[in-house]
C-alpha cells in the first residue's frame, strides 16, 4: 500500500493520499481478521521536526466483521481523524522514558531512517473498528444461549430476580 517513507525524502507539509487496491484490501482484512474490506483510503499531511515526523489526516473504510454472537456479517463504515507522531526508537537499555500528555497524538517509533505510515494507517483502522460487532439477531441468539443481558447480570437485575421469586411465593 505505502512503502516505508525515508526521512530524508519528507518535506514539511507533504500530503500523501492512499487508496488500497483489491489485493491490498485482502491483505489488510486478513491482518485484522475481517471478513472483508470493501474500501480503504486515507490522506495524511506530514510535518517534520528534526527526526520526528507528525502525520495528521483521515482514514476511511468500509469493513465487514463477524458478529460476536451469531457469526453473521456486520458491515461498518469508518471515517476517523488521526494524529500520529513518529519518533526514533529509544536506545535499548537506555534510561530515557517517553512521556505523553493526555492530549498528545499516538506515538509510533521509527528506525531513524524511515517511517512506516502504511502500517500506522492500518493500526488506526484497527483501533477504529467496533471491538464487539453485533448483528440485529445478536440479542436473541445470546438469550437463546442463556447469556444474561447487562441489565439482568447487574445488581439491579439480581434484585429484580429476587423480588420475582418472593412475589411468586404464596
Amino acid at each position: 500500500m505505502i512503502d516505508p517513507i525515508r526521512l530524508s525524502e519528507i518535506r514539511d507539509g507533504d500530503r500523501i493520499d492512499v487508496t488500497a487496491d483489491e489485493k491490498e484490501r485482502a491483505a489488510i482484512a486478513d491482518r485484522l481478521g475481517l471478513e472483508a474490506l470493501e474500501h480503504f483510503s486515507a490522506h495524511a499531511v506530514l510535518h517534520r521536526d528534526g527526526e520526528a515526523v507528525s502525520a495528521e489526516g483521515r482514514v476511511k473504510a468500509d469493513a465487514v466483521q463477524a458478529c460476536v454472537a451469531t457469526g453473521e456479517p456486520v458491515p461498518e463504515h469508518v471515517d476517523e481523524a488521526f494524529a500520529i507522531r513518529f519518533i526514533p526508537a529509544p536506545i535499548e537499555g537506555g534510561e530515557e522514558e517517553v512521556e505523553l500528555d493526555e492530549g498528545e497524538m499516538d506515538v509510533v517509533f521509527h528506525d531513524g531512517a524511515r517511517i512506516e505510515l502504511g502500517d500506522a494507517l492500518v493500526d488506526t483502522l484497527s483501533l477504529s473498528l467496533e471491538p464487539y460487532p453485533r448483528s440485529p439477531n445478536a440479542d436473541a441468539e445470546l438469550k437463546r444461549a442463556g447469556v444474561l443481558s447487562e441489565e439482568e447480570a447487574g445488581p439491579f437485575g439480581a434484585l429484580s430476580a429476587l423480588k420475582k421469586k418472593t412475589d411468586d411465593q404464596p
